[in-house]
């Protein structure tokens, strides 16, 4: 006997499930306006004024936007409904966005590292006033974008990646900020590339992590908060069971854990009683509720099977 089963504590988190996305993608597309103005804007005064900061700065904004239009096409995309083809949907588009933006973290952190590493090689005049005004507004915007972004950030890869993309942003203006009075007050041109590559070490450890949870996640490989031996432990302690093999736990996307295994039944023990004993125990102490298990009798030979 098999079964399949969703938790009823699952169920409920599906019905919400639906308006946490979609609270989840305004706050997104809210934060992706927001930075996309202030990229226009920057543009625009940069042209007006023919300032290369201005201009820079853009650019870095940019970024920002191109990783907050991924997030957001994830989430929307994670949406769709599952079919014949993908039967689990497109869940893990949301995943891949992360890896996607974890990428892109590393990659403009050794960029930043490399400009700041030439710097200090051959110091740059710096404009002081405009450095820190420049600084002062993406700060803003920023910071507006993580309070928005901060809810869910733990529950979802994809939203976290746009998270630390904007954190990132909001640690490189405050260091610009710091390194621009320092400039105005002591003229000590070095305060600025030192500063970038503080936080250049900052958003690689960031990206590291992100990166780390996503190949894990892709390689579908245990969930870090939950403990493959003692799911296993458990299920042989429900009584009825004899052994367990074929245990697999893996996640289909954040928030989303899935298990599946073999349970060899105790000569005598009812069958359908010891399935929901086994599917019980599982949602009651690791809170698995999207379970594959497959109830063997006590005569069953399978080939090749390793029992445990």
């Amino acid at each position: 006997m098999a079964a399949h089963s969703h938790a009823p504590g699952a169920d409920a988190a599906h019905a919400h499930g639906p308006a946490q996305r979609a609270g989840q993608e305004r706050r997104l597309a809210l934060v992706l306006v927001l930075a996309a103005a202030y990229m226009g804007a920057e543009i625009a005064g940069g042209l007006w004024t023919g300032s290369l900061a201005l201009l820079a700065d853009a650019g870095h904004m940019g970024a920002d936007v191109a990783a907050l239009a991924l997030s957001l096409f994830a989430a929307w995309l994670a949406r769709r409904p599952a079919h014949p083809g993908r039967t689990y949907g497109y869940l893990r588009a949301e995943i891949l966005a992360a890896l996607a933006n974890g990428s892109l973290l590393v990659a403009v952190a050794f960029g930043v590292g490399v400009e700041a590493l030439e710097r200090l090689r051959a110091p740059a005049p710096v404009a002081g006033g405009p450095m820190l005004a420049i600084a002062a507004g993406g700060l803003v915007v920023n910071v507006i974008g993580l309070v928005l972004l901060r809810e869910g950030r733990d529950a979802s890869l994809n939203l976290r990646g746009a998270w630390l993309h904007l954190l990132s942003d909001a640690l490189g203006s405050a260091a610009a900020i710091v390194a621009g009075i320092v400039v105005v007050a002591f003229g000590w041109l070095a305060a600025d590339p030192l500063a970038s590559l503080a936080i250049a070490a900052l958003v690689v450890r960031a990206a590291w992590s992100l990166l780390r949870e996503t190949v894990a996640v892709l390689m579908e490989g245990a969930p870090a908060h939950i403990d493959v031996d003692r799911v296993r432990d458990a299920i042989r302690a429900v009584p009825g069971v004899a052994s367990v093999h074929d245990l697999h736990v893996w996640t289909i996307a954040s928030g989303l854990v899935a298990l599946s295994c073999h349970v060899r039944a105790e000569d005598g023990a009812g069958q359908a009683e010891l399935l929901r004993s086994v599917q019980g125990h599982l949602r009651a102490q690791f809170g698995i509720a999207h379970t594959t298990v497959q109830i063997e009798p006590c005569d069953f030979e399978e080939p090749d099977a390793e029992i445990c």
